[in-house]
């Protein structure tokens, strides 16, 4: 009896060695995944988006709940526009007014050009009064010295000379004075059309208000967050909405500096989520850190340089997003894998299932 419970007891030890041993190997080798696969628990992450009110505004309507679906491009919710509309109905008028500014402007320079014309004209006979008044003038000249004709006709012939002169001289006068009149009938003109094009440019900013009013999706996505309601004021940037881009799904987790240096963008990388521990997600390697999370102020020696964890992201396949965006939500933790040693295939329970 006593050599049953002696062989009883030693068996009892082996059994307990035997265990104890499993259980270490089984931590040491991580949990049967061997020493060719390195992990990191996690959280899934999305790229996230505000969708806010480009100018302050009394939201109108929000046309999407927390959790829906979206598509690129799809109506959110929309701000109100009477200001704006009133604002563009005025600028509007203003640039009828512009308008015609123009026009009258333009009908002014037409009179101008036209009185210029005839002023001309009249130059030109002031001119050549001037010129009969000169040959008269020197005509009897050459006869009064001969006797011919009496100094009379002379002296009438020099005051009619000069009364041309005159002419010529204010006919020139006015025509400098009708161009003065056109330069500025046409810097009027360009005046009133610069007015229609910041009339035209104003409507083009109040257009673009309006439909800034109107909050679309930039990409498509599911809403997170109803962060305002119909009835609030925003200011200008105000949060309306918040969305996540199911696009760009990533989990990121930390490596020791040992494995991180065998893990290359792009690599192949497999992620398991708490709420789904019997599916395995195929995801890349899209981001390693150059510099180290956890770096101790002085790496002096092997324990310490152990310490060192290096921040990674992997990345799910966006077709494959399509087939678990129900499933796959931002935040859910889990545990993402990576092999280390491409030669080695991977573990029987990261298969991947068809």
């Amino acid at each position: 009896m006593n050599d049953w419970k002696k062989w009883a007891v030693r068996g009892a030890i082996v059994i307990a060695v035997l265990m104890a041993s499993y259980v270490g190997w089984r931590l040491l080798n991580h949990d049967g995944l061997g020493d060719a696969v390195a992990d990191g628990n996690g959280r899934v992450e999305a790229t996230e988006i505000d969708i806010a009110a480009k100018a302050p505004g009394r939201i109108r309507t929000v046309l999407v709940d927390e959790g829906d679906v979206v598509r690129a491009g799809q109506i959110l919710a929309t701000i109100d526009v009477d200001s704006l509309l009133a604002q563009r109905a005025q600028a509007v008028a203003q640039l009828q007014a512009a308008l015609t500014s123009v026009q009258s402007a333009e009908a002014q320079v037409t009179q101008a050009l036209s009185q210029r014309i005839a002023t001309l004209a009249q130059q030109r006979q002031r001119e050549a009064d001037l010129s009969s008044a000169g040959e008269h003038l020197a005509r009897s000249t050459t006869l009064a010295s001969e006797g011919a004709t009496p100094r009379q006709e002379q002296e009438d012939d020099r005051s009619r000379l000069r009364s041309a002169e005159s002419g010529v001289e204010a006919a020139r006068a006015q025509v400098g004075a009708i161009d003065a009149a056109v330069a500025t009938a046409r810097a009027q003109v360009a005046g009133a059309r610069a007015n229609v094009e910041a009339g035209q440019a104003a409507i083009h900013r109040i257009d673009a208000d309006i439909a800034d009013a109107v909050l679309r999706a930039p990409r498509s996505g599911r809403i997170q967050y109803r962060i305002a309601e119909p009835g609030e004021v925003v200011a200008a940037g105000g949060k309306v909405l918040n969305m996540i881009d199911l696009s760009d799904v990533y989990m990121t987790f930390f490596l020791p500096e040992q494995a991180v240096g065998r893990v290359g963008m792009g690599d192949e990388a497999r992620i398991v989520l708490d709420a789904m521990p019997g599916r395995v997600i195929r995801a890349r390697i899209s981001f390693v850190a150059d510099v180290a999370q956890f770096t101790p102020k002085t790496v002096e020696t092997r324990d310490e340089r152990q310490k060192l964890m290096f921040r990674v992201r992997a990345s799910i396949p966006p077709k494959l997003l399509a087939q678990l965006s129900a499933q796959v939500k931002s935040g859910m933790p889990g545990m993402a894998y990576v092999r280390i040693d491409a030669s080695k295939p991977w573990p029987a329970k990261l298969a991947l299932k068809p």
